[in-house]
Order: structure tokens, then sequence, then C-alpha cells
């Protein structure tokens, strides 16, 4: 299982592991934390020499309720870091997170090797088509609505069937744009209540019944903090529990905060299956 970054075959048969760098003021966990170009680097260079094999730029909190962000302050706050963590260390691997094809553009265009789409190409009519021109793998993640909306979009009947069915007709249109490799992501927390999430991670194995990687985001989430009562900033071993549980079930991409932990996590269940 492998997918094609900037020329170079990532394989994924061993699970790899992507940090988190938010450059938004408002993001759940670590929002304005890195104020400055220093404060980032050091960041990315921390996530890097733990182990990370990619890194994650938001420049939109999709955070339930997020503030809406224009197209033109998140190309403002996104491209300048892309360029910046290019410049510093060159061999880096940048996913971007955005759900607009003119942010991946640009972001791709100034060294970014990986689109990661919260939407799946349905908050922009032109996303897939620009992934499929651009040639670069693409994460597909389940939501309904937008961060605004999708508080209030947790009805399903059996959400893994509808699941299932959402990310079969996204692969194929995608297919339809030319869009080689796919990874797709459950989407924790997205549109989902604390026991819906719980029923997708129980059940996650089925998931690879698409053939493409998944990757899990978990990191230090509200089913953990709610669940547990605790704050973000104290849900690490919850994140580390439920990432075990993900690997067992077949994620190849653990997206998270804490790189070093999740290394870990990874080295150990390798050693038992």
């Amino acid at each position: 299982m492998f997918i094609n970054c900037k020329g170079s075959l990532v394989d994924l048969s061993t699970p790899k592991v992507m940090g988190i760098l938010n450059c938004t003021p408002d993001s759940f966990f670590d929002g304005g934390k890195y104020k400055d170009e220093s404060q980032l680097l050091q960041q990315a260079e921390k996530m890097l020499a733990d182990g990370a094999d990619f890194i994650d730029v938001g420049a939109y909190s999709s955070k339930p309720n997020a503030d809406f962000v224009t197209e033109t302050e998140e190309l403002n706050r996104m491209v300048p870091v892309v360029e910046l963590l290019i410049k510093h260390f060159p061999d880096v691997l940048i996913s971007v997170d955005t759900f607009r094809a003119a942010v991946a553009k640009s972001s791709i265009e100034s060294g970014a090797a990986i689109v990661n789409d919260i939407a799946a190409g349905l908050l922009d009519n032109k996303m897939l088509e620009t992934v499929g021109q651009l040639k670069v793998p693409y994460i597909m993640m389940h939501m309904r609505g937008t961060p605004q909306t999708m508080i209030k979009l947790t009805q399903y009947d059996d959400i893994i069937k509808e699941m299932l069915f959402y990310f079969s007709e996204r692969i194929s249109t995608a297919r339809d744009h030319g869009i080689n490799d796919i990874v797709i992501d459950p989407g924790f927390g997205f549109a989902k209540t604390t026991e819906q999430n719980y029923e997708v991670l129980q059940k996650m194995e089925l998931f690879q019944m698409t053939e493409l990687p998944i990757l899990a985001g978990m990191s230090r989430k509200s089913m953990i903090y709610k669940l547990l009562g605790i704050s973000p900033q104290e849900a690490l071993t919850g994140t580390t529990v439920l990432n075990t549980i993900a690997l067992t079930k077949g994620a190849k991409i653990l997206r998270v905060h804490d790189v070093k932990e999740a290394v870990e996590t990874i080295k150990i269940v390798n050693q038992l299956f």
C-alpha cells in the first residue's frame, strides 16, 4: 500500500505519523500557540525529530461552530507557512488541511505534497478536478454539512452503512477526476456524537473493504476529554489508547498533536501484529 508524494513512494504497510501544525488562532487544542516563524519552525523541527512522516498544516479551524474564514485569509495564513517549512526542511512532506481548491492549488505549487480535505470535495465543486490535475495524494474525510452546522447533523439510521455509501460515491467521483492515491478518514468528531464516534472506532475495520489506507484523527478530541471529564490538554493518555485501538483495526496514518507518543505506539503495536 503506497502513496506517491512528490515522486517518492511512501510505503504505508507500516503505519505512519502525521503531525498537526495549526496556524489558526482558534484551534481547540493549540490555537494561537505558534505566533511567529521561529515558534512554527521550532514545533515543526520537534515533530520531525520525533519521527513525523508528514506535517499537516491547517489554516481554518474545523472545530464545531468554528468561525468562518475567508479564502483570502486562509491563503494568507497557509501559503507562507508551507513556503517557510519547505525553505528550512526541503525534504518535508506537507499535507494541507483545506476544503478549498484555490488553497490546495497554491499550497501544492508552494511545495506541499498532499491535500487533506475534511469535506471530500463537497464544499468546493472544483476541489476534485484540481487535485486530479495536481496529481497528488488526496485524503477525503467523512463529514456532513460544514464546521458551523455539523453539530446538528448527527441523525443516522445506520452510521457505518451510510459512511460506506458516502465513501463509495466520493471515491468513484475522485477516480473519475483522475485522483490515483486516496486515503479515507472516518472523521471522528465531525457530525457524530460521542457514542457514534466510539461505534465508528469499534467497527473501523469495516472501512478496509474500500481497499484504501485509513487515517485516524482522534488526537485530544472531545470524544476523549468529554468522556473522561478532563481538558484537551489532559487527553494524551486517552489519545494513545484510541490510537492503539485504531492501529489494530487497520489505521495506516495517525494524525496527532503528539508525535513521539504516536511513533512509540506504532512500534509497540507492530511487535504484536
